[in-house]
């Protein structure tokens, strides 16, 4: 080992899908030169910074989440090289992808490439996000503006932190819910086994696994993203659009389909998902039931307390019409009580938002209870102080 590198032990605990837990040491010899495990990211970015470009790099994430990821850098990383920026984001966005997920991709690239290769796609215009084809002309509309006047047009907020807008045109829908049924069919006739959406579907096809996840990456970062980060209008940062679960700098998505009704799954209980931001659209077919409820925002700690009377609100779907929340806003979904129900969801994920989380205790922000919480502890400081000059005032003068 030369003179400037040093052994260092690391014991890994992971817990497998049985609930399993299992502890592995492993021994590395690392640099101390190009060492930055003790640098946290900024809280803000810095955003008088010019980031590099990382278009030329073959790389694990996409060049331009580098690229937002690098104002957050702080200043001993900032002015290091690129390779060593490089490694230090892609160390964190690694560590915060969900171990469920790392342990999919390690496997993913034999399995997807079996179905790639044997997979004939119904509809291959699915596979390049075309806005004009997608897109009802309301939300194009919206984007291209950027204006308070569009964007009131089409958006409404029914309850807090929910969003709902027309999005899919009804032809799109029609053409993902017949390449779903395609890939169904090929799955039962080759007896091909296939991973499911998540730990709480039985049904329902992962997107991403048969040839949509460069679509899905698109829709994410040219049409999610930029409505969650709260820059194209002040009227999204009123909104509070989500900017303060990572809306700006999601990295990562999950993307899937669900089926609810006979012979599939009938309802979903009360839950979070595994994401910063959920997009949510009903795809169609004829159905009854199936409403969404919502029940507040809440950060891990606070998951499981009461619900207070305006967290309450109930969603009915509208094929093509989208629901975007955060992925803490606790809910669930009313049972599909007759036809068939079919959504897409794409889980938006954003790793500089889960670097920071790890260095925060409160989420007054965003967690309705941490906010109640915040609130009273002020109330108790103002009477403690209000207190404390009552007592001045009343006592003897000398």
């Amino acid at each position: 080992m030369s003179s400037d590198q040093q052994e260092t032990t690391t014991t890994t605990t992971t817990v497998d899908g049985s609930g399993t837990t299992t502890m592995r040491a492993t021994t590395a010899a690392t640099t101390t030169t190009t060492t930055f495990s003790s640098q946290r990211l900024r809280i803000n970015p810095n955003n008088e910074h010019r980031p590099e470009s990382y278009e030329d790099l073959k790389l694990d994430f996409p060049s331009a989440v580098y690229s937002s990821l690098e104002k957050y850098l702080p200043q001993q990383i900032l002015v290091s090289t690129r390779d060593d920026k490089v490694k230090f984001m892609t160390d964190i966005m690694l560590r915060h992808l969900p171990h469920g997920e790392r342990s999919r991709a390690q496997r993913h690239s034999v399995y997807r490439q079996k179905i790639i290769t044997n997979y004939q796609p119904l509809h291959k215009e699915l596979y390049t996000l075309a806005p004009m084809q997608c897109f009802v002309p309301s939300f194009i509309k919206a984007i291209n503006e950027s204006s308070e006047k569009s964007f009131r047009s089409i958006i409404s907020e029914p309850s807090p932190g929910v969003f709902v807008f027309d999005m899919l045109q009804p032809s799109f829908c029609e053409m993902m819910l017949a390449e779903v049924e395609n890939f169904e069919k090929w799955v039962g006739e080759t007896k091909f086994r296939i991973m499911r959406p998540n730990t709480m579907n039985k049904y329902g096809a992962v997107l991403d696994d048969f040839g949509l996840d460069s679509m899905l990456d698109k829709l994410m970062e040219s049409f999610i993203r930029p409505m969650t980060k709260g820059t194209y209008h002040t009227y999204f940062v009123l909104l509070v659009f989500f900017s303060d679960v990572g809306g700006a700098t999601l990295d990562s998505h999950h993307g899937f389909v669900v089926e609810y009704g006979k012979d599939r799954d009938l309802d979903l209980g009360f839950h979070v998902d595994d994401s910063e931001v959920t997009l949510n659209v009903c795809l169609g077919n004829q159905f009854v039931g199936g409403e969404l409820f919502f029940r507040g925002t809440r950060c891990e700690r606070h998951v499981n307390t009461t619900t207070k009377p305006d967290e309450i609100y109930d969603y009915s779907h509208v094929p093509g019409q989208a629901v975007l929340h955060r992925g803490r806003h606790r809910h669930g979904a009313r049972a599909t009580t007759s036809g068939h129900r079919v959504n897409m969801l794409l889980w938006c994920r954003s790793s500089v938002f889960r670097e920071l989380k790890c260095h925060q205790k409160e989420f007054s922000s965003w967690c309705g209870e941490c906010f109640c919480e915040k609130k009273e502890e002020k109330g108790r400081a103002l009477d403690a102080l209000r207190q404390k000059l009552v007592k001045a005032v009343s006592a003897p003068q000398a």
